[in-house]
C-alpha cells in the first residue's frame, strides 16, 4: 500500500507545527492572547525609559491593553514608536494622553488619561504621548530641594542635641531617674503585700455587711413598732387624761396643803408636837399596865368559880 505521506512532508509539517507553537508561545508569555480581538493605537515619545513590550496599559489603575512593540522612528529622528494593543470593546476619547508612569521599582507602564472627549479616535490613531517623569527625577526636582531646605535646621538640632548630651546635669538627671525607679519597683512590692491581705479585709467586710443588714432589718421591726404605738396614742384620749392628771395634781397640791396647815386634823396630827407627846404618855401607859396585866392578871380579872 502506498503511503500517503513522505517521511519528509511529515518532518516539514512538524517543524511547522513547531514554529507555530513556538511563536505564539512567547507571544502568549509575553501576556498577548492572539486569539483575543484588539484595536492598535500609538503613541510616540522621546524618552521611553523602563518602559518594555508586554507592559501594562492602564486606565485609572484597571488593565485595558499592553504595549505589543517598541520601535524607533527613523523617518522621525529622536522618537520612539510605541504600539499599543487596547481590548476590542474600549473607544479611546480623543485628546486622550498616553502618560508613562514609573513606579519605585523603575518598571514602567502607560497610563492613558482620558479627556471625557465625546468624540473618539479611529482604531490606528496616534495617541498624544506624554512623559512621565521617573523616580530619581522626581527625586531630584521635589524631594532634593526639600532636604536642602532641612539640612541647615537638621546641622542645628544636631549642635543642640550634642550640647545637651554633654551637660552634667542631663548624667545627674539619668542617675535620678534610676533612683526613682528603684524606688517605684520597691513601692511596687510594697504595694504587692499590702493587696495580699484585701481579701482578708474583703471577707471582715462582708460580715459587716450582714450585720448592717440585721440591724437595719431590726430597725425595720423598731420603726414598724413605733408607727403601730404612734398610732395607738393618735387613738388614745390624751385630752381627758391630761385633764385628770391635772385635777389629780391639784388635789394631790390640796391634800399636801391641808396636811401643811394646822387648821386641819391631819396637819394638826403631824405638826402639832402636844399632841405627839401625849399620844407617847398614853402609849407608854398603855404599855406598863400591858406589862402589869401579864404579872398579875387576878389584879384586872376576877376569878370565876365553876360550879
Amino acid at each position: 500500500m502506498k503511503k500517503i505521506f513522505s517521511k519528509e512532508i511529515i518532518i516539514g509539517l512538524t517543524v511547522l507545527v513547531s514554529l507555530l507553537v513556538l511563536f505564539f508561545g512567547i507571544d502568549y508569555l509575553k501576556g498577548i492572547n492572539v486569539f483575543k480581538a484588539a484595536n492598535y493605537y500609538y503613541a510616540s515619545y522621546t524618552n521611553v525609559g523602563g518602559l518594555a513590550q508586554s507592559a501594562p496599559v492602564t486606565v485609572n489603575g484597571y488593565k485595558i491593553g499592553l504595549v505589543r512593540e517598541i520601535k524607533y522612528e527613523y523617518d522621525n529622528p529622536g522618537h520612539v514608536l510605541v504600539e499599543l494593543s487596547l481590548d476590542k470593546q474600549f473607544r479611546v476619547p480623543k485628546n486622550t494622553e498616553a502618560a508613562i508612569v514609573t513606579d519605585m521599582l523603575g518598571t514602567s507602564s502607560i497610563e492613558l488619561r482620558m479627556s471625557g472627549a465625546h468624540d473618539y479616535h479611529n482604531v490606528g490613531d496616534r495617541l498624544k504621548g506624554v512623559e512621565g517623569a521617573g523616580l530619581m527625577d522626581k527625586v531630584s526636582t521635589e524631594l532634593m530641594p526639600t532636604i536642602m531646605s532641612i539640612a541647615p535646621h537638621i546641622d542645628s538640632l544636631v549642635v543642640a542635641l550634642t550640647t545637651i548630651a554633654s551637660d552634667p546635669a542631663l548624667v545627674s538627671s539619668v542617675q535620678r531617674l534610676d533612683v526613682i525607679m528603684a524606688n517605684l519597683e520597691s513601692s511596687t512590692t510594697q504595694l504587692n503585700r499590702a493587696m495580699a491581705g484585701v481579701p482578708t479585709l474583703m471577707t471582715n467586710a462582708n460580715g459587716t455587711l450582714a450585720n448592717v443588714k440585721d440591724i437595719s432589718a431590726n430597725l425595720s421591726q423598731v420603726s414598724a413598732a413605733l408607727a403601730v404605738l404612734s398610732e395607738d396614742l393618735k387613738q388614745m384620749p390624751l385630752d381627758s387624761t391630761m385633764r385628770h392628771i391635772n385635777n389629780i395634781t391639784a388635789n394631790l397640791d390640796k391634800a399636801t396643803e391641808q396636811l401643811n396647815s394646822t387648821n386641819s386634823s391631819l396637819g394638826l396630827l403631824l405638826n402639832d408636837p402636844e399632841l405627839y407627846n401625849n399620844i407617847n404618855n398614853s402609849a407608854a401607859h398603855i404599855d406598863s399596865i400591858l406589862i402589869d396585866l401579864k404579872r398579875q392578871p387576878k389584879r384586872y380579872i376576877p376569878s370565876i368559880k365553876i360550879f
